[in-house]
């Protein structure tokens, strides 16, 4: 928008996960959303042309939007592989006011943001919406993955604030948050086997939900091997330095497929969390990577290098159909500079 120079007020409103770093990173109006600023939230959603969210809103479910208002849905991942929105698993659980409630925040998106046929298909069955409400400008947060040279700060930076990654491979572990782990989390991947196999070439980032309330003290006693980087604010920022990517359920595979790089797929829990979640089709199928059920397969899979690099490149390519740099600019282009033509569909390529 800026380098448009289009003459729009922009006002952000975070949650406390992302309130510091937003603040810091961009000059406009940054108001934290929680009851001590809902007036200034309110009049914010009952003035604003454009409304962009990038999750499920509760509070949606109660806002009257003016007619020509648009609220669009960024969403924050390029792909799924847990079912979500009316299609998981607890949904049928709820009370029917529940439903209600989430087909009102689901009406509520105009245009949701895709980068790919795949994801519109889940988003019209995960929002019950229509084709008319897809929009095809590919993931703004893809188009990161695009710039070699902010990749290349990126490493620099993070090189520069832990000097050890420079000359070592990266394995870097992101589970999945699960229900009920807060205040009794475990650690399943075996850390002394892998210190045991790894600890002269390479060394382990792991990043945790960051409200996970545990004593982890792995990186002190892995001194120099495991780093935690769970309070780390851009998981993307972390694939740029990652080897191996190592997780399970995460939407991360989507945006690191780009880069062309290894995954292992950890799903320790695969039963139990399909019987409880779901996903949206079998999940040897959808992953792109060896799946591994205990540390000492996802070792044997790193040493032999087993690894099928053209179904990284297939999977890219289908999930990230429309995400091919200019994301963001397709976005702006359709809220401002085509508005006046009332486009409806669009992909842009």
């Amino acid at each position: 928008m800026k380098k448009q120079q289009i003459p729009y007020n922009v006002v952000f409103l975070c949650e406390q996960s992302c309130y510091k770093e937003i603040e810091q990173n961009v000059n406009t109006d940054v108001i934290l959303l929680n009851l001590k600023n809902i007036i200034p939230c309110i009049y914010h959603l009952a003035t604003s042309k454009q409304i962009i969210i990038d999750n499920y809103f509760a509070f949606l479910s109660s806002v009257n939007f003016k007619k020509n208002v648009q609220c669009i849905q960024l969403w924050h991942a390029a792909g799924a592989i847990k079912t979500f929105g009316l299609k998981d698993k607890s949904v049928s659980s709820r009370p029917k006011r529940a439903l209600k409630r989430f087909n009102r925040v689901y009406n509520q998106f105009k245009k949701i943001i895709v980068g790919s046929d795949e994801m519109a298909y889940i988003f019209k069955e995960a929002f019950n919406v229509s084709e008319s409400n897809i929009l095809y400008t590919g993931i703004p947060r893809t188009d990161l993955f695009f710039d070699k040279k902010n990749q290349y700060n990126i490493r620099n930076e993070l090189i520069f604030n832990n000097p050890i990654l420079k000359n070592k491979k990266v394995i870097f572990y992101a589970p999945t948050f699960r229900d009920g782990e807060l205040n009794r989390f475990k650690l399943h991947l075996d850390i002394d086997k892998l210190y045991s196999a790894f600890s002269k070439e390479y060394v382990v980032l792991i990043k945790l939900h960051p409200a996970i309330k545990n004593n982890l003290t792995l990186d002190k006693k892995y001194n120099g091997f495991l780093f935690d980087y769970s309070t780390y604010d851009n998981v993307n920022k972390l694939l740029f330095i990652t080897d191996y990517l190592i997780t399970d359920y995460s939407s991360i595979p989507y945006e690191f497929s780009l880069l062309e790089r290894p995954m292992i797929f950890f799903p320790y829990d695969l039963e139990t969390y399909q019987q409880q979640r779901g996903f949206w089709g079998p999940y040897e199928d959808i992953v792109p990577g060896p799946i591994a059920m205990n540390t000492e397969e996802i070792i044997n899979i790193i040493r032999s290098n087993d690894f099928d690099f053209e179904r990284i490149r297939t999977f890219s390519l289908n999930w990230n159909k429309y995400s091919r740099g200019n994301s963001s600019e397709n976005l702006v282009r359709y809220l401002f500079q085509e508005e006046e033509h009332a486009v409806q569909k669009e992909k842009f390529y």
